[in-house]
């Protein structure tokens, strides 16, 4: 059932619960703090739940301790100060203390790809329920917030069987994330929709607690928040449909830009033209070098890997091409440096040797340091291995491009990237570079050639100040 909560609305046909630590309101423990269980744990806290982060990772663990996120995402630095200020955040290492603090358990551990395959590993998943229900000693419910294939929620109800005393009545439930990188704190305190999958009225009731906050929050501001109460295997997949949607449709706009490149059409006027029924829209309708980061490219090989697994393989196979014209979309931007270059692709491709290019952006998407599977920094090494000298420049993301590809060179700031080269290619859509200068960036340059790798500069302003400007899908 989908029900449009506010805080003034009853729990329909479940009354109130108390939960088993005796608290006010229901104790919260986010076991792995990455990305999604800091973020979650710190806006919990700021709802003003009680939180407690635990992960495996001691220098995580102290760094978040000390008041510092461990990545880069707006406005959360500030909460976490503030609520371990207030004593309403603290984090551990420990699942005794964890077991011990908390009512409702929210499992937020990575689900990587498996290195011997396209299905995600769920060794993280079973590594933090074994080592929590070892140490429970009263009824608590385990939340898996990960993104996991369909079936995972049974499994763990397994394995909470195999290492839980049967007599303390634990029990499973399934609550997936929405988290857009960049926008996360919104989409932790303000989300479009709330989605659970439970398997009693106990299990409901407890996660409707541990929300309340949230529809507090939505009824002092005059909105409401969508919670739908489903099954274990509806709650698993809604998170891989949402993403193999997404995918699909940036997908399909770049298939779009391989026929306009060729057609002699403008993708950014075919885009806009269609995203005006309301059918289609134009959110995730924009051409340029693909998806990528830690969700989406290892969700829908995950998916596919689940399908198969489950004799509906062929259902998914559509997912195989949408991965497919993703990945293709960096190889064009080689192609196109070659050409702007004046460089032959050979059957090894072009060589760009005696080149130097400078990329701009190294992050899969601006406000974010992530670098998984950007595809910014994908084209990088691929120019890099043509012979280019290419030089890295990223407002956030400099570190965690290090870590991934030491080979490339990485310049202090966007003037020091740009300086010199022969082309520059902007590949993450940060505000820096689409509100930079050209004029004064063709001063710095030896060759005024651009290419715009997420269509997000202003063309004319660019050619007007002397560039050769190539756009992805853009006559």
């Amino acid at each position: 059932m989908t029900i449009p909560y506010s805080s003034t609305q009853p729990v329909p046909a479940i009354g109130a619960v108390t939960p088993p630590s005796g608290a006010a309101r229901p104790r919260l423990a986010f076991l792995g703090t990455g990305y999604l269980g800091a973020t979650y744990a710190i806006c919990f806290a700021e709802l003003g739940y009680e939180v407690l982060g635990f992960d495996v990772d001691e220098a995580k663990i102290a760094k978040l301790a000390g008041g510092a996120v461990p990545f880069h995402e707006p406005g959360l630095d500030e909460l976490l100060r503030r609520n371990l200020a207030a004593g309403r955040l603290r984090f551990t290492t420990d699942y005794k203390e964890t077991a011990d603090f908390a009512d409702v358990h929210f499992i937020c551990v990575g689900t990587p790809q498996r290195a011997d395959g396209m299905g995600a590993d769920l060794s993280y998943v079973e590594a933090a329920v074994t080592g929590l229900s070892q140490h429970l000693t009263r009824k608590a419910l385990i939340v898996g917030k990960s993104t996991v294939p369909v079936g995972t929620a049974e499994w763990i109800e397994q394995l909470v069987g195999k290492h839980a005393p049967a007599d303390l009545g634990i029990e499973v439930a399934w609550s997936p994330e929405f988290l857009q990188e960049g926008f996360a704190v919104e989409d932790v305190l303000r989300p479009n929709r709330i989605v659970i999958g439970v398997k009693s009225d106990w299990a409901n009731a407890m996660l409707y607690a541990s929300h309340k906050g949230v529809f507090d929050l939505a009824a002092t501001e005059d909105r409401e928040v969508p919670l739908v109460v489903t099954d274990f295997a509806t709650a698993e997949l809604v998170k891989v449909a949402a993403n193999a949607f997404l995918a699909t449709k940036i997908s399909f706009i770049n298939a779009m830009a391989e026929v306009c490149e060729v057609a002699g059409g403008d993708v950014t006027m075919l885009a806009r033209s269609i995203g005006y029924d309301p059918r289609i829209g134009n959110r995730f309708l924009q051409a340029g070098v693909g998806f990528g980061g830690g969700c989406l490219p290892k969700d829908i090989r995950a998916f596919q890997a689940r399908a198969q697994e489950l004799g509906a393989g062929e259902a998914l196979r559509f997912l195989h091409e949408v991965d497919l014209i993703n990945l293709r979309r960096r190889t064009r931007v080689l192609q196109l440096a070659a050409e702007l270059l004046g460089r032959r692709s050979g059957p090894a491709g072009p060589d760009l040797s005696g080149t130097r290019i400078a990329v701009l952006g190294a992050t899969f998407k601006p406000n974010s340091d992530d670098v998984r599977d950007a595809p910014s920094l994908a084209v990088a090494a691929l120019l890099a291995k043509a012979g280019a000298d290419v030089r890295v420049y990223d407002p956030e993301g400099m570190e965690n491009a290090r870590a991934a590809q030491p080979d490339l060179a990485y310049e202090a700031s966007m003037n020091d990237a740009v300086r010199g080269a022969d082309l520059v290619c902007v590949l993450t859509e940060w505000a820096d570079f689409r509100n930079a200068d050209p004029i004064a960036l063709g001063e710095l340059a030896a060759g005024r050639r651009v290419i715009d790798g997420r269509n997000c500069l202003d063309s004319a302003l660019w050619t007007h100040a002397g560039w050769e400007y190539r756009g992805m899908g853009r006559p």
